[in-house]
């Protein structure tokens, strides 16, 4: 995991790589290659949770 550090501000923003992302939070390659598409290589934390399409556990 990659954070920056905006400048002027004493914040730190979560910069994933998206690869990472979904490796770690067992998505399909599907839904990778749909982030990436969307984002890039990296993405906020937040862009990425709020972003994911997931099925149901219970299916």
């Amino acid at each position: 995991m990659e954070r920056i550090k905006p400048e002027g501000t004493k914040v730190t923003i979560s910069v994933w790589s998206v690869k990472d992302y979904a490796r770690l939070h067992n998505l399909g390659e599907d839904e990778e290659r749909r982030l990436r598409q969307l984002f890039g290589s990296f993405a906020t934390a937040s862009e990425l949770r709020h972003n994911t399409r997931r099925r149901p556990k219970w299916r």
